[in-house]
């Protein structure tokens, strides 16, 4: 078992949770992730590792389905049944680059590893973050430490550009030398940047979240298509060429247990609520 040393609503869904390990920090490199389980019942389900020290790990994630409510629940000193890790493959490296790194949603807290790295390895980086409010963004100072440029975009106006984030990119990519982009977020918005990209022939890295079971390349539950290849992405992943990507499939696939999930979320809550 697993003490949990933090959790914390960062803001409204999004949280911030701090598990005690000794060891995964010994290994870990910007975009891998873990996966953990809330208790001895509940699913085995993959988060972004955010930092990590020589006492924990962090991961930042969206309470959606009866999983992440669980994750959600924990109070400082609870235990969890799972931590494994780190999975994947690391973010690729790369030195001399002018990068664009966008993330919304839980995709926020996902770049700070990502960004610390490409700065330390002597990066041009413009970030950019965005959500539908104001008040949903987050990590503003942690993210502006290693950002070149930095930008929030909200859909509704409260909070820095108005409108969505790939109107924002268009224009940006056309006035400013722009190597590659890097995405962390949510399906939409991967594909989202990744579609916009596209006509400008900018190498596009996305975070992709396929659902997993074991993570370590058995089960093939994560497997998405990429370049008309199959692939895993707990061990070929997460990260990938967004232009590469056959969304359709990836979309269709997120899509099948949807009914189970809400089913379940629903006697959760029944359980636990009354």
């Amino acid at each position: 078992m697993y003490r949990v040393l933090k959790r914390e609503l960062i803001v409204p869904n999004i949280h911030l949770l701090v598990i005690e390990s000794e060891f995964i920090h010994k290994n870990t490199l910007a975009g891998e992730f873990v996966v953990v389980r809330a208790d001895e019942k509940g699913e085995r389900i993959p988060l972004n590792l955010v930092d990590w020290d020589s006492r924990s790990v962090s991961m930042v994630f969206m309470a959606l389905g009866t999983s992440t409510y669980k994750l959600a629940a924990l109070k400082v000193g609870n235990e969890i049944a799972t931590l494994a890790g780190p999975l994947g493959k690391p973010t690729e490296k790369v030195q001399g680059k002018n990068i664009i790194c966008i993330g919304g949603c839980y995709g926020i807290g996902a770049l700070y590893p990502a960004i610390r790295m490409f700065k330390e390895n002597q990066n041009h980086i413009t970030t950019i973050i965005e959500a539908r409010s104001r008040l949903l963004l987050y990590w503003q100072e942690e993210l502006r430490k290693y950002s070149d440029e930095f930008y929030e975009i909200t859909r509704d106006g409260s909070g820095g550009f108005k409108g969505h984030v790939n109107d924002f990119l268009i224009n940006y990519i056309k006035k400013n030398k722009t190597d590659m982009v890097y995405v962390q977020g949510c399906t939409y918005l991967t594909y989202l940047v990744s579609q916009t990209t596209r006509p400008f022939n900018v190498k596009t890295i996305v975070g992709l979240n396929p659902i997993m079971v074991d993570a370590t390349g058995m089960c093939g539950v994560c497997r998405v298509i990429v370049g008309g290849e199959t692939k895993f992405g707990c061990v070929d992943g997460p990260e990938f060429d967004g232009h590469q990507v056959d969304w359709d499939t990836l979309l269709a696939r997120r899509r099948v247990y949807l009914d189970k999930e809400r089913y379940s979320l629903s006697f959760y809550e029944c359980e636990r609520y009354g």
